[in-house]
């Protein structure tokens, strides 16, 4: 098995190689910077793997790139501008591919844009296979066998520490910043819209004695749920304070001023919890909990892991939600080790929301 990395160079990209390196997986760095690939493999400390220069503008040099691996997983943000080449190319070079994103519009744009040529390609895309769409969208999946039919779904992230956000984050923020400032899509009766009003202005985490506020917020598990989930509404939500800070504009100096990203030290304390609440037509309400920490690194062994498995097990061709690509038990499973806790409880009255 060979995994190529794309955007090798980048933040996120460093963690994934040392994700694979730790796995021994064989691996091919491919970025438009040989001295920046050089770098990367130095730190990592895999100064023997294999590394290919490919722009995202040279589709023959990405395509061959691809071909001399099973999988590839794409870093290399913003993906709204530059992600599609890559998808592209790896379905061209009948590669499965996987990424990083957490663009929730450029996710549906894969959707939209490769399914037909993925499946005549035979391989499996999944894209944002990141800390919260992939736990999400498979604590979705579990909740539907569990509370049918379901009215409503609503996703809120909730993340304290972390030391802030990697410079390629940053950049994506600004790339999409009139859908923060908006709230992204919403789904709603068979299919995904802009402009719809927030359902909820709080809510009430595990444990604690006062509501929390909220805003809407566009993230990806939006696009990938109703795909696998039959739903009427489900809208994303944050912390209205991280809310603010996202859709603060930055320049591109100040972004090249700030740090690679946070320290192992700030990821190490960083603490999340996801929450998956669930409406069903019958009155009934589940909720599902993911809690964990550091971002990034989770988000490395859950690419690396989703990328592996494409190649080892399989998935039906075409682009995918991460539910219709893996066994929803067996990934959440999988992250035990990783310090991933999850829990699924159902009941008649509502979590504390307004």
């Amino acid at each position: 098995m060979k995994i190529a990395v794309y955007g090798a160079s980048g933040y996120q990209a460093k963690l994934v190689l040392a994700e694979l390196a730790h796995r021994n997986i064989d691996m091919l760095l491919i970025g438009r910077n040989a001295n920046r690939l050089r770098e990367a493999a130095t730190t990592v400390g895999i100064i023997d793997a294999a590394q290919r220069v490919a722009d995202t503008d040279d589709h023959d040099a990405l395509v061959a790139a691809s071909r001399e691996c099973d999988a590839v997983i794409n870093c290399a943000g913003p993906f709204t501008s530059s992600g599609h080449a890559v998808v592209r190319a790896a379905v061209a070079a009948g590669c499965h591919y996987v990424d990083t994103a957490g663009e929730q519009l450029y996710t549906k744009t894969v959707f939209d844009t490769f399914a037909r040529e993925a499946e005549r390609a035979g391989v499996t895309v999944v894209p944002a296979t990141n800390d919260g769409c992939v736990p999400g969208d498979l604590i979705a999946r579990l909740l539907a066998g569990r509370l049918q039919p379901i009215e409503e779904i609503t996703i809120s992230h909730f993340i304290v520490g972390g030391g802030g956000m990697s410079r390629g984050s940053l950049r994506s923020a600004v790339e999409t910043i009139d859908a923060l400032k908006a709230g992204g899509l919403s789904y709603d009766d068979g299919d995904w819209r802009t402009g719809t009003p927030a359902r909820h202005a709080t809510v009430t985490l595990p444990g604690a004695r006062q509501p929390t506020e909220v805003v809407k917020c566009p993230l990806s598990e939006v696009v990938t749920i109703p795909r696998h989930v039959p739903v009427r509404h489900v809208e994303s939500l944050v912390d209205a304070a991280v809310g603010a800070q996202l859709s603060t504009p930055l320049t591109p100096q100040i972004i090249d001023s700030l740090p690679e990203g946070p320290t192992e030290e700030d990821r190490r304390t960083q603490r999340f919890t996801y929450l998956i609440d669930a409406v069903g037509r019958n009155g009934q309400f589940a909720r599902g909990v993911v809690q964990g920490h550091d971002t990034y690194g989770i988000t490395a062994v859950i690419a690396v892991e989703a990328a592996r498995r494409l190649v080892a097990d399989g998935a039906k061709p075409g682009v995918l939600a991460p539910a219709q690509a893996y066994d929803p038990t067996s990934f959440l499973d999988f992250l035990a080790p990783y310090g991933i806790s999850w829990t699924i409880s159902l009941s008649d009255t509502p979590p504390a929301r307004q």
